[in-house]
Formats: C-alpha cells, sequence, structure tokens
C-alpha cells in the first residue's frame, strides 16, 4: 500500500466527513427550530446544546505552521509535534466548534498562547500541553498536544527544501512536515533537493534511497491526474528520525469541455440536461427578481479540471464547479441571457446559454379585503372579535381598568393582497402599519367608547373601512377595604406571630435595652392609607422610630386604615419592654479566700472574683432591678420555679436547690394594679457546690 496516498485520501475522506457533519449540524439545527416553534406553540420550551469540540487547532512556530500528527479531526484528542532542536517557544491557536464555548491552553482560558517549551537538551525533550473545551453545564472535552524537540545531539531536521518544477513554491519551515505540489500534465519528473540542518552528523533518504544532503534527486511521476508522494527520512546521530513529505499532483490532460450538470432557481429548464444541448429556457413570475444558476464540472462525465465562466450583460468572475451564481434579472415583462463558457484543460471551448423570461407585471389588484383581524387585552390574550373580511363593524365591551387595547390587522394573499396598505386611526391619524404589525391604542376614560378605524387600500386605489369600537364599563365605587395584609415590628424584625387582618390587638416582648421600635404595615387595598402613631406611612414603608418606656413598661401604638371609601379600622400594638436582667447579690458570689499565711481571710484569692456569677450555693439570692410589689416570679431555664421574695431587699431565692452548672435566671414583677410584666432579660449564672468559698 502506498501508505502517504493512503493518509492523503485519509484526509480527503476526514473533510468530507467534516463537511457532512456540518451539513447534518444546520439540518439538526433547523429541526429543532422546528421542535422548538412547536413546542413554543404548546406553552412549553427546550434548550438542546452541542456537545463540546474544538472546531480548529493549529500550532505555529514563528510564522510557519507546525504539523499535527495525526492530522486534525475534532474527534481526535491526542496529537504529536516534532520540532527542531533550536525551537524555544510555539503559539498555540485554538478556537471552539461552536461560537460562545470556553477554550483553555495549559490552564488560561484563551484562544491563542504562546508556550514556552525551555532551553535546548542535548537529549530528545518532550512536553505536554492540555487544550480544554468546555460548554457548562453541558459537556467538555480536553485534547492534548505532545511536543518532541529534538536534542542538541539529535538533529533530524531540515534546513531547506526545494521542488522544481512547482506551483506555487514550497514555504519551507524545518517542523512543517507535509508539502503539495501541483504540475503541469506535461511534467513527468520532478527535481528534490533536500539540505540537513546537521550535514556533519545526519542522514537522509530520499523515495527510499540514500542521498547526500543538498543533492538534487530526480524522482518520476505517476501518470496525469495523479498523486506522487515523496518521502524523506532524516536520521539524526541519536538515530532519532523526522519524516518530510512532498506530494506531487500532476493534471490531467483532455479536452473535454462539456458540463455534468446544470440548474437553475427558480426553474426548471425548458427540458432535461444534457451535456449537447447548449440553449435552454426558464420561465419565471414577474415577481422574481434573480435567479440562482449552478453549473457542475464532475469526472468522468466532464472534466473536474476545465474552468468556466458565468456572464450576464456582461463578464462575471470564474465560477468553480457546483458554486452557485445569483443573477439579476432585467425588468418583468423582459428576457434575460445568461451565457456559460466551459473551458477545457487543452483550451476548447463550449458555450451555454439560458434565456430566463420574466412575465410581464399583471394589473393592479383591487383586493382591499382583510385577511385577519384581531383585538386582544395584550399580545398573548384571546381575540375578543370573531373576524370574517366582509364585517367591516365590530363592538367589544372591556372592564373598567383597562387602559388600552391592541389591533393586529393582517393582509395576506389569497384572502387579501399583500401589495395593498392599511391605516390604523383611533381619535385622529396614526401611521401607516403594516400586515401583522400589532398596534396599541389607548382607550378614553371609564365609561366612555373609543372608535378604532382601519382603512384598506387596494394597489388599484380603491378602499375599505373597518370600524372597532370599544365600550369601556363605567368604574367601580371606591372600595371599603381598611384590612392590613401583613404587619411586623422591628426589632425583632418578623411578621407578628398569627397576623390576621381580622385580629386588631397585639403584644410584643423587646428587651430591657430596647429604646425604640419601627412598625412596617401593609395595606390590602392600594388606594386605601394609614396613620402610624398620628403620622401618615406608605403601605410596606416602616414607620418614624417610636420611643418605648423604660424597663418593664408598655407601650401602645395605633394603626389606622382608611379605606377608599372613608371607612376606617384600627390595629393596636402593644410594645412590652422586658426588666433588666436579675444580678446575684455579691454574698452569694463565692469566690476562694486567701487563707494563706500572711493572707488576708476577707479578700479572694488571685484570679477569683465576685463578680463572675459563679457561685457555690444552690439557693443562691437574686436582687430584681425593677421594684415589683407582691407576686414576683422566679424564672429558671425557662421555667419558673418556687421562690422566696424579700420584699424590703426586693429579692429572690429559690426555695428548691439548683443542681450544678450553668443556668439562666429570669424573673417577672407585678405593680399595683396586679400586672405582670414580661421575663426579664436573662443573667447566667453557674451552680457548682463543690468549689471552695466562704
Amino acid at each position: 500500500m502506498d501508505l502517504p496516498h493512503h493518509a492523503s485520501r485519509e484526509r480527503d475522506h476526514i473533510t468530507m466527513m467534516r463537511t457532512l457533519t456540518v451539513v447534518r449540524q444546520y439540518l439538526a439545527a433547523a429541526f429543532l427550530i422546528v421542535i422548538g416553534l412547536i413546542a413554543y406553540g404548546c406553552g412549553d420550551s427546550a434548550t438542546v446544546n452541542p456537545e463540546a469540540a474544538l472546531g480548529s487547532l493549529k500550532v505555529n512556530n514563528g510564522p510557519a505552521e507546525a504539523t499535527l500528527e495525526p492530522s486534525f479531526n475534532p474527534a481526535t484528542t491526542s496529537y504529536t509535534v516534532n520540532l527542531s532542536n533550536n525551537v524555544t517557544r510555539v503559539t498555540i491557536t485554538a478556537q471552539p466548534g461552536v461560537a460562545g464555548d470556553t477554550v483553555t491552553i495549559d490552564g488560561q482560558t484563551t484562544g491563542s498562547r504562546e508556550i514556552d517549551l525551555g532551553p535546548t537538551v542535548r537529549t530528545l525533550s518532550t512536553k505536554d500541553v492540555r487544550i480544554d473545551v468546555s460548554n457548562p453545564p453541558s459537556s467538555s472535552r480536553t485534547y492534548t498536544i505532545e511536543f518532541k524537540r529534538a536534542g542538541l545531539d539529535g538533529n533530524n531536521s531540515l534546513r531547506s527544501l526545494t521542488v522544481s518544477p512547482e506551483t506555487p513554491p514550497i514555504a519551507f519551515n524545518k517542523d512543517t512536515l507535509i508539502y503539495t505540489v501541483s504540475v503541469l500534465n506535461s511534467v513527468d519528473r520532478v527535481t528534490v533537493t533536500p539540505t540537513l540542518d546537521d550535514p556533519a552528523a545526519a542522514t537522509m533518504t530520499v523515495n527510499g534511497q540514500s542521498a547526500i544532503s543538498a543533492q538534487a534527486r530526480t524522482i518520476t511521476l505517476s501518470g496525469p491526474s495523479q498523486t506522487t508522494t515523496i518521502p524523506i527520512v532524516v536520521t539524526a546521530q541519536n538515530s532519532d528520525q523526522r519524516i518530510y513529505t512532498v506530494n506531487v499532483i500532476r493534471a490531467a490532460l483532455g479536452g473535454n469541455n462539456n458540463l455534468s450538470g446544470l440548474t437553475v432557481s427558480p426553474g426548471p429548464l425548458d427540458g432535461p440536461f444534457n451535456a449537447n444541448d447548449l440553449s435552454y429556457t426558464v420561465n419565471v413570475a414577474s415577481t422574481v427578481t434573480s435567479v440562482t444558476v449552478t453549473p457542475r464540472l464532475q469526472a468522468p462525465i466532464a472534466d473536474p479540471t476545465a474552468t468556466l465562466t458565468v456572464t450576464s450583460n456582461g463578464p462575471q468572475p470564474i465560477t468553480t464547479s457546483g458554486q452557485a451564481r445569483t443573477i439579476r434579472l432585467r425588468d418583468a415583462g423582459l428576457s434575460t441571457t445568461i451565457n456559460i463558457l466551459v473551458r477545457a484543460p487543452n483550451g476548447s471551448q463550449k458555450p451555454y446559454t439560458i434565456t430566463v423570461d420574466r412575465a410581464a407585471p399583471p394589473p393592479p389588484s383591487g383586493n382591499n379585503n382583510l385577511s385577519a383581524l384581531t383585538v386582544r387585552l395584550s399580545t398573548s390574550s384571546p381575540n375578543l372579535i370573531s373576524f370574517s373580511p366582509i364585517t367591516t363593524s365590530y363592538t367589544v365591551d372591556v372592564g373598567s381598568g383597562v387602559g388600552t387595547i391592541t389591533v393586529t390587522p393582517g393582509l395576506q394573499a389569497p384572502i387579501a393582497d399583500p401589495a395593498a396598505t392599511l391605516a390604523v386611526t383611533s381619535n385622529g391619524p396614526g401611521p401607516i402599519t403594516t400586515s401583522g404589525q400589532s398596534r396599541t391604542i389607548p382607550l378614553r376614560a371609564a365609561g366612555l367608547s373609543t372608535t378604532i378605524n382601519i382603512v384598506v387600500r387596494a394597489p388599484n386605489g380603491s378602499e375599505k373601512p373597518y370600524t372597532i369600537t370599544v365600550d369601556r364599563e363605567a368604574p367601580p365605587p371606591p372600595s371599603g377595604n381598611n384590612n392590613l395584609s401583613a404587619l411586623t415590628v422591628t426589632p425583632p424584625g418578623t411578621p407578628l406571630p398569627g397576623f390576621n387582618s381580622s385580629t386588631l390587638t397585639y403584644t410584643v416582648n423587646v428587651g430591657g435595652d430596647v429604646q425604640n421600635v419601627t412598625v412596617t404595615a401593609t395595606l390590602q387595598a392600594t388606594a386605601a392609607s394609614m396613620i402610624i402613631n398620628g403620622t401618615g406611612t406608605s403601605s410596606g414603608v416602616a414607620s418614624a422610630p417610636i420611643t418605648l418606656g423604660g424597663p418593664g413598661s408598655s407601650t401602645g401604638i395605633s394603626i389606622l386604615v382608611i379605606a377608599p371609601n372613608g371607612s376606617t379600622k384600627t390595629y393596636t400594638v402593644t410594645v412590652n419592654k422586658r426588666p433588666p436582667a436579675p444580678d446575684l447579690i455579691e454574698a452569694d458570689d463565692t469566690c476562694k479566700l486567701d487563707d494563706t499565711i500572711g493572707g488576708d481571710p476577707t479578700q479572694c484569692l488571685p484570679g477569683t472574683s465576685r463578680e463572675d456569677n459563679i457561685t457555690n450555693r444552690a439557693t443562691p439570692t437574686f436582687s430584681m432591678l425593677l421594684p415589683s410589689g407582691p407576686g414576683p416570679s422566679l424564672f429558671v431555664d425557662g421555667s419558673t420555679v418556687a421562690s422566696e421574695f424579700d420584699q424590703s431587699a426586693n429579692t429572690l431565692k429559690p426555695t428548691t436547690p439548683l443542681p450544678d452548672g450553668p443556668h439562666s435566671i429570669r424573673y417577672t414583677v407585678t405593680n399595683s394594679a396586679g400586672l405582670v410584666s414580661a421575663q426579664s432579660d436573662p443573667l447566667e449564672v453557674t451552680i457548682d457546690t463543690t468549689a471552695p468559698g466562704n
């Protein structure tokens, strides 16, 4: 098997498959669009993201492009690039297959990045570079390139390479391994001259035979229209090898100047195409202003190396086989001649002619009918009328709260003439509205009627008026809604527990250090108003700060709601301010006394204190920092406990010993009227009966 030639066919196959893949992707995209439109009509939607992949991948060594092995294919993720020993930096350029996908080169998000390969060493060095392409959150794909750089003892590069004759000339680079040369079909051999970069130590073969650096080697080519592959294998001093490939394409002989196919769109031709029939006629409607001509040259019916020129009322650029060409036609009623000249490789020519007869324009239409008319509250609401082209007057009833109406007239053949024009007016002229364009009409005040006029003018000037009368309902009487929908006191800053619009009184307990609160009330009726503690406040907006009394006090807050019709309702919030936290009396706030020799037995040892709220008494005494009448209560860890109250000292102590450990102590007080306060702020106390003390 001729491996290089096979590789060339493989690359051609890959190119064709990639093209087919793109076509399939476009077809798939069109199919998805149709499905999406159907889904939209049903009220659903869907998004399909293609799998992440690269669309292109290149490596450049300076201005020249290095050779990827194998050739790039979006489905192939691993590549090798062989480099000469003097290359220290390369540039990687990677583009995603789908616009918008993210490309990361060696950890950096970019489409092009220069890679440092490091200094040259004596032996072969390698470096792997990772390229990631992602389409979050759908998919991602990783590509890798292994750069192999010859060592100082492994120079397996060419310094130059020439082929004679060559078209176009070779743009040689040490790291570009594959070259293509085209020659005339009369050329049956070429001369290849490779020059080693290290002629003192490296060796090479050309087309399988040993060769000397800078010495020309003549290679006999395969027959016309065939490709001859010439491998050049360079072996370094350390036996590392690099293969350069020259593909020589020899042109085919022949004088075939036939077309293999010819299509015109819109068409068709007046008869089936035949390579020997040189004249064709195409008839098109008067509305057609251009046609697309596609001539094809394809072996074996025609010669693919032939050229062709498409002309119409003057010369045009050369058109390659299968390339579509759009030709503008002359005015309606006139003919346009299109000439196609095919030139064979041997210079013989064959002319083909297409005459496009464009029909004369029809007389102006007198169709002044609408084909569709919708009247909607919004672009997505149901049509409020049952339309017929022959019915020219419609009446629509809407609620008093409707301020606008949307009107959409349509002109569409065959019911109506798309060349007709229309004007939509309401209480005065409006701009011309094209077919299918929606127009939003402001309505007159509630209780009044609005007239909308639509005049359709046919191409011949005749007119037809359509009229829509929109009767807007009279406004309802003012609402009597004087309810709140929400009520919040800050602090604590959360909606009142159990709030209900019909419950008018609420209680909130706050800490003894809270100096003021704000109230945020929300109205059920947007047209209602309210007053909080005598000051007007907007719905959903916090009131001005409301000052509270001293610790243990209660402050009443009123929220007056006034309905649109004037009826009122008052909500009341009572804010109870907790008394200050109790205090462990100093006598019970124990510490270890300094009974050491020379110490003071009335003082605490260093490191201990009578103010740390740690006691070895199981029934300690607490002073209440707010005076109380009879009946105060002591709370330990949230539960009331039996206690003794000393009214003269204003103290409480539990009658049952408390267990060792930390406890939260609170109390309540009563006033002369017998009203009980909220629980006080807490005091954190630790009972430790095993600790020494006085």
